[in-house]
């Protein structure tokens, strides 16, 4: 049910985003689904990508700051009130949402989240009977 995300540090710096995203396009890595958020001082760059292991070795060879983190992957609709009535779901169960980002594929979106409980999570999803999108399945869309 979670799928590993790279989640990489960038200095609020000219060409920073574009050194990683060029590292990783040499080393043909597929990039799925991309947010940043930034600070005055940094920026946050959370990457969905074809094979997240291999992403995070480049990265670190490259001296990248760059982590792997678990997030859940869920398939909804992309009609107006799908994403809220998913996330409700969570709310009832009084799960915390850390972040959440979305990508859309024809009619179908995928909500990226991260939680701070994935057992309860879990739990939700499998009572919701939530559909969930695994790494491989991702390669797919």
């Amino acid at each position: 049910m979670t799928i590993n995300q790279i989640f990489v540090f960038l200095e609020n710096k000219y060409g920073k985003l574009n050194e990683v995203l060029g590292v990783l396009a040499k080393e043909q890595i597929r990039i799925i689904a991309a947010t940043v958020a930034d600070t005055t001082e940094f920026g946050i760059l959370r990457l969905i990508v074809s094979n997240p292991q291999q992403a995070f070795r480049i990265l670190k060879e490259n001296q990248i700051s760059a982590n792997l983190t678990e997030v859940l992957t869920i398939c909804t609709d992309s009609a107006a009130g799908s994403f809220a009535r998913t996330l409700s779901y969570f709310t009832q169960a009084g799960i915390n949402i850390e972040y959440m980002y979305c990508f859309s594929v024809t009619a179908k979106s995928i909500l990226v989240i991260r939680t701070n409980n994935y057992e309860a999570a879990r739990e939700v999803i499998r009572r919701q009977n939530l559909d969930c999108v695994s790494e491989s399945n991702l390669m797919n869309l």
